[in-house]
């Protein structure tokens, strides 16, 4: 069993768990991924490891309830444990001195992007960061962005906060600039997709971590298969970073969307099993 830490809400779907892993902790690198049961008979879910804190022994995680398993683990309080950490899985992301960096995140994506943008400012990059959200109120990490940031722009879809719009706004500005020589996003599929359309003409290296449907994490189930460059790669062992521009973003979207019916009606009743309940 793993103990939670702590458990601190971010927003009306975000909680920040800090769970005891202390081998996990010790050897995990930005990029980094756990696969995480929380009740012995549950769901295996992938989780990125948004930061980790060896002398402690603890790594930090943030999780979005979208369904089920991450309805029921965001619940969870500090106390509590979770059935299963196995990690670190996964390559550690591709960090190199580009010169300027622009970092883009969208919603969750933000909790994935931090460790990166740490790593790559540690490298010595300037960051332009854009961070993006529905609302105000899912903008996340903002202030730990910054602080690595030369500058940084905050898009929120319906103008509550920020510039109104998407990501590719302010994005598109600093590609005409010029002086960006690479890109690190990571977000919705839809979002990634939109972004390697943007960067592609300029030529700019760009990388983009994919949320492929995931089992076991070890590249034995074959689930979070991707096509690269017209070659099929597992994201669990061969990323989960790949080059944006080699990815078919359009069949992993699909890919996606397989489970979708079973995954509302699990996610309807276990909100109907709460509301009986009263939880």
């Amino acid at each position: 069993m793993f103990d939670i830490l702590e458990a601190v809400p971010l927003a009306p779907t975000l909680t920040r768990f800090v769970v005891h892993a202390p081998l996990v902790a010790h050897k995990r690198q930005p990029g980094h991924f756990v696969i995480v049961r929380v009740t012995d008979t549950g769901e295996r879910i992938p989780l990125t490891i948004v930061d980790a804190e060896p002398e402690r022994g603890s790594i930090t995680l943030i999780v979005q309830a979208v369904g089920k398993t991450t309805r029921l683990l965001c619940t969870k309080q500090a106390g509590d444990s979770l059935a299963d950490v196995l990690g670190p899985l996964g390559n550690p992301t591709p960090i190199a001195r580009h010169g300027q960096v622009a970092c883009v995140g969208g919603g969750v994506g933000a909790a994935e992007l931090l460790p990166i943008a740490r790593a790559l400012a540690a490298a010595g990059n300037r960051l332009h960061t854009v961070l993006g959200a529905r609302t105000r109120e899912l903008v996340i990490l903002e202030q730990e962005l910054r602080a690595c940031s030369a500058s940084l722009t905050v898009t929120t879809d319906d103008g509550s906060y920020g510039r109104m719009g998407l990501v590719t706004g302010p994005l598109s500005e600093l590609l005409v600039r010029g002086g960006v020589s690479a890109v690190y996003a990571i977000g919705p599929l839809p979002m990634m997709k939109a972004v390697a359309s943007l960067t592609r003409p300029h030529g700019v290296k760009t990388w983009v971590s994919l949320n492929a449907i995931m089992v076991d994490g070890t590249g034995m189930c074959g689930g979070c298969r991707v096509s690269v460059g017209g070659e099929m790669r597992f994201a669990c062992v061969d990323g989960p970073e790949f080059d944006a521009h080699a990815v078919d973003f359009d069949e992993l979207i699909r890919r996606n969307r397989t489970y979708a019916d079973l995954e509302r009606l699990a996610d309807e009743r276990f909100r109907a099993a709460c509301a009986l309940r009263g939880t």
